[in-house]
């Protein structure tokens, strides 16, 4: 009696937890390449449940057959030689599941990794997204605007991230637009996404990069093309310019709130030359023992 209670409880606890819960997001997909991505999530689910269900049928199948019984002390069990045909099951499964999810997985990298389907025959709206501690920065050079902790952006228009850091090792990542890519210091890496409909969406560091790491977040607003344009023409009617001194404050650690400028960043910190992989590091080392060398031949 005090087991079926206990498991009349548990179940109870169980979906009243469940009901509360919203939706992963990252199962609810907004753009082109969070879909990819939650097509991928969702195969991998159901292939990884049946071979829950198989692996737990088959256990109970031995548990059954091969159950211990009342034989004579002296009862000795047949010698059984391995069976080819079992060994092979029990290898090649594995190995054509391994290799059909890898295939999916590699497909889904090179489709995420391009433009957005669909938006091809659109211009691409480019956004610097940089982090501090613990800020996010986001630069439109077309429009001349630049905004901290949140992000305005049009539906059914490519976007085209372009991701570096002022600081430490960050990942940029919109769950319901698409997956995480790292900004770094010395080099610049590129992001495509786009949003297919109007919402509000959450943005984070998804890299720990200290003790401010969990509030490292900004929102994210997707609206038409028409309320897109309107907001830029707001933003240079009424925000104030961003100056050096101003960004230098802003690159301090520390949390703030959502900051709105004209100008950008761009025009006094341009971002690094190498992108794509590429490192400054050794450049910069060459480069500073040639003005050494070229400061010792002046002198």
């Amino acid at each position: 009696m005090k087991m079926r209670w206990a498991f009349i409880l548990i179940v109870f606890t169980i979906l009243t937890v469940l009901t509360g819960c919203e939706p992963l997001m990252v199962l609810d997909p907004k753009g082109p390449q969070a879909q990819v991505l939650a097509n991928d999530i969702v195969l991998s689910m159901w292939v990884m449940l049946f071979v829950v269900i198989v692996v737990l049928a088959i256990l109970v199948f031995m548990l059954i057959k091969f159950r211990a019984s009342k034989q004579s002390e002296d009862y000795e069990p047949p010698h059984i030689e391995g069976n080819a045909i079992v060994e092979w099951i029990c290898v090649g499964i594995p190995v054509l599941i391994v290799a059909f999810l890898s295939f999916v997985n590699v497909q889904s990298n090179y489709k995420i990794e391009a433009p957005p389907q669909g938006y091809e025959d659109k211009e691409p709206l480019v956004i610097y997204a940089t982090s501090s501690n613990w800020k996010w920065h986001f630069s439109y050079p077309e429009q001349e605007i630049e905004t901290v902790n949140y992000l305005y952006i049009p539906t059914g228009r490519p976007l085209e991230f372009k991701l570096y850091s002022h600081g430490p090792i960050t990942s940029f990542w919109i769950p319901q637009l698409g997956g995480q890519k790292y900004a770094m210091a010395d080099m610049v890496n590129t992001l495509h996404l786009a949003a297919d409909s109007p919402g509000e969406f959450m943005g984070r560091n998804s890299n720990f990069s200290g003790e401010g790491f969990a509030e490292n977040t900004f929102n994210v607003a997707a609206m038409s093309e028409a309320e897109f344009e309107d907001w830029v023409e707001e933003v240079k009617a009424t925000a104030k310019p961003l100056t050096e001194d101003t960004f230098t404050k802003l690159l301090e650690p520390g949390h703030l709130g959502q900051l709105t400028y004209t100008g950008t960043q761009l025009s006094f910190f341009p971002p690094p030359s190498a992108e794509h992989g590429g490192h400054n590091h050794g450049d910069s080392v060459i480069h500073s023992e040639d003005e050494a060398t070229d400061h010792s031949h002046h002198e």
